[in-house]
């Protein structure tokens, strides 16, 4: 049998000397013994995967909320593509796997339900403001209940670096981290292209047709050109990045989509809705404490936390439970 210790050697002896090995690791928050045939960062990567925000992902909005259809992405969906192009690169670059992949499964725990419009419905409600990623943070550090003495998950430092900085301000510590945040943008803009086609919002002929010549036509095209230039521009200049050309490519992709998709197309007709929705149980959850899942003294950042944690069909079911005749209501699906 392998032990941990024979696993982190391994690592010295493998990986490049900017990964991040389990040995040189910052640690956790509250010690605790290590485990005899799991590496730090495996043990973080199975934390995240058994943990109820990780499952309720699945229930959890991308672009299309409530689309008609079984193959649109969910926030889950998303999260394994954002994964599998961060291990690939990060395995062609010699970083630490289990490191990308724990940041990258854990990158989207704290978002809200409906995507991004919901998240703009809280941003506008909690003084400061509301980032998906800060709250992917509280939700490992603090939220996320275990039969453990301590709150939250107690991930390791590099972990938790990654989760925060995948998006915003500040740049992740180690190139596992910056791996991740780089091939979250490699994968929604590849599979909402997909999707968008899928729904009827593009077509093929749509797509700006010399960054698609530069990138490639087809979703696994655009992968591999994608993968292949970071690691070869990565490679060439200390740090992960694209080369320039791939890299205002990208960005011409990205500010296509906000025009054609991510702003105003009919994906979002139902934003309005959805702001609605969560804006009144917002409001009504403040005004009656009581009926959150453990009152606290900071209601506000309680009633947050709650609502975010939400799946898009239980934020539904809460809404019709309390603003909804039951004889209206039908049946609703609940989340345990």
């Amino acid at each position: 049998m392998l032990s941990r210790e024979f696993l982190e050697e391994d690592e010295e002896r493998r990986l490049s000397a900017d990964a991040a090995l389990c040995m040189r690791s910052r640690g956790r928050e509250i010690d605790e013994p290590a485990c005899p045939w799991r590496t730090l960062y495996q043990r973080d990567r199975d934390r995240i995967l058994h943990s109820k925000a990780f499952r309720r992902l699945s229930q959890k909005t991308q672009v299309f909320i409530a689309p008609e259809g079984d193959h649109y992405r969910s926030r889950l969906t998303h999260t394994l593509e954002v994964a599998q192009v961060a291990r690939t690169i990060s395995r062609l670059l010699r970083m630490n796997e289990d490191l990308t992949e724990a940041i990258a499964l854990g990158h989207d725990l704290g978002h809200t339900p409906f995507g991004h419009a919901g998240e703009l419905a809280l941003d506008t409600l909690i003084p400061g403001g509301f980032r998906h990623n800060e709250q992917g943070l509280r939700v490992v550090s603090l939220l996320e209940k275990t039969d453990h003495h301590y709150q939250g998950l107690n991930l390791s430092w590099e972990v938790r670096d990654g989760i925060l900085k995948h998006t915003g301000p500040g740049t992740p510590a180690t190139w596992e981290g910056q791996i991740v945040r780089l091939a979250d943008r490699i994968a929604y803009l590849n599979h909402d292209i997909d999707d968008a086609i899928r729904a009827g919002l593009l077509d093929d002929s749509d797509l700006p047709k010399h960054e698609i010549g530069l990138l490639g036509k087809t979703s696994s095209e655009r992968l591999s050109t994608w993968i292949s230039d970071a690691v070869t521009a990565s490679t060439e200049n200390n740090h992960i990045c694209q080369t320039g050309l791939l890299e205002d490519a990208t960005n011409k992709l990205r500010e296509f989509m906000f025009r054609q998709i991510y702003i105003g197309s009919a994906a979002k007709r139902e934003e309005s809705k959805v702001s609605l929705l969560l804006c009144t149980l917002f409001n009504y959850l403040v005004g009656h404490p009581s009926e959150l899942p453990d009152p606290a003294a900071d209601t506000v950042r309680q009633t947050a936390d709650y609502i975010a944690g939400m799946t898009d069909r239980y934020a539904v079911a809460k809404f019709s439970s309390i603003f909804v005749p039951a004889s209206w209501a039908g049946t609703v699906g609940n989340d345990d």
